[in-house]
């Protein structure tokens, strides 16, 4: 991952905001607005991935280089991404890398479109936020997140959450396994809607979680409170584990819809590509 090929056709995509409002500072996301929003404004250096036709040749004759030109209607898009790096998000190597993947490429695809990226790795005891505009910083905010790692031991994600939580944004993504409590999820949602956020909640689990294949008599371990008890598994017990995951799944599903968040499942065992170039498209959320 993060292959030169991957990160070429990564750079052409945007992602697909219904929350859209005029920013302090320009961006390269065009409005729905008309009239005075159609005016020249200035330039901006061109970037690979940007439409050739768009280039100014008047400019590039006298300067001999590629520019754009801008417009008012052209918004900066402010996209917080909040990563759960919790003990129980990075016990199971597939889903800690995939969650970073996924990370690490929207944050690319924001700075890639001149938007304004705030990524927040909540409860991490080593790693700190990252603020970035523009696409000169897309690739190494990708290889930062990508290579993120943290060993602490670390609380539980929604009470982290709720401390760093950012109000003036126009999108909020969390990756989380989605785990916790719903009264937690639910009042985290409600605080993001109150700033007029549009969010995205992407639960994440590991095929572990998911379809567990575990048997005979086992010492199991809560990663986040260290606490641990004995337990024999059978197939009667995993499929009540599985049915009550179900329900826990379906009642998350809802909470989201009720706040009218959008809400995606994914398995770690699901390609990085084949959630951005064909899940995500499918589901509104990039172009």
């Amino acid at each position: 991952m993060g292959s030169y090929a991957f990160l070429e056709r990564l750079q052409k995509k945007r992602l697909l905001v219904k929350t859209r409002k005029r920013g302090m500072h320009k961006g390269s996301r065009k409005s729905s607005a008309f009239g005075t929003s159609l005016e020249f404004s200035d330039f901006r250096a061109y970037q690979p991935g940007d439409d050739v036709r768009q280039i100014d040749w008047n400019v590039y004759g006298r300067t001999q280089k590629h520019y754009i030109k801008r417009f008012l209607d052209e918004q900066e898009l402010s996209v917080a991404i909040y990563l759960d790096v919790t003990s129980s998000m990075r016990a199971l190597p597939d889903k800690w890398e995939l969650a970073r993947q996924l990370a690490a490429s929207l944050s690319f695809v924001v700075l890639a479109g001149e938007d304004r990226l705030a990524f927040i790795p909540v409860a991490s005891k080593t790693a700190h936020p990252i603020r970035r505009k523009g696409a000169v910083h897309r690739k190494g905010v990708f290889r930062e997140i990508a290579r993120l790692e943290d060993t602490e031991k670390s609380g539980h994600f929604y009470d982290q959450l709720g401390k760093v939580m950012l109000k003036n944004h126009q999108l909020s993504i969390i990756i989380s396994d989605g785990l916790e409590p719903l009264d937690k999820v639910e009042a985290t949602l409600r605080k993001m809607r109150s700033a007029k956020q549009e969010i995205w909640f992407i639960q994440l689990l590991g095929k572990e979680e998911l379809n567990p294949a575990f048997n005979g008599d086992l010492k199991l371990v809560d990663s986040e409170m260290d606490t641990a008890v004995n337990v024999s598994i059978h197939p009667s017990l995993i499929g009540n584990y599985q049915t009550r995951l179900n329900e826990h799944n379906q009642k998350l599903e809802g909470v989201c819809r009720s706040f009218g968040c959008h809400y995606i499942l994914i398995s770690a065992e699901t390609d990085i590509q084949t959630i951005l170039f064909q899940d995500f498209p499918r589901h509104g959320l990039m172009n």
